[in-house]
C-alpha cells in the first residue's frame, strides 16, 4: 500500500464523494457516490472503499495508470 492509498483512505473516511472524484474523476462513479452519501454516510463509504479496493486491484495487473 503506497502512501497515496493511505491519503485516498483517510480522504474516504471523511468525504466518500471526494475519494470517488480524486480516483475517477467526475463521471458515473462520482454521481453514483454522491447519492449513497447522501441516502446514508455508510453506503457511501463502501463505495468509495471499493472504489480505491479496485484500484489497487489495477495497478497490481497492469500497472501505475492501469485503472482509467
Amino acid at each position: 500500500m503506497a502512501c497515496s492509498d493511505f491519503c485516498l483512505i483517510i480522504i474516504a473516511i471523511i468525504f466518500p464523494p471526494l475519494a470517488a472524484f480524486m480516483i475517477t474523476g467526475c463521471g458515473c462513479d462520482l454521481l453514483i457516490n454522491i447519492c449513497l452519501t447522501l441516502l446514508g454516510f455508510i453506503p457511501g463509504h463502501i463505495h468509495a472503499f471499493w472504489l480505491i479496493y479496485r484500484r489497487n486491484q489495477a495497478h497490481k495487473m497492469y500497472g501505475p495508470g492501469g485503472y482509467s
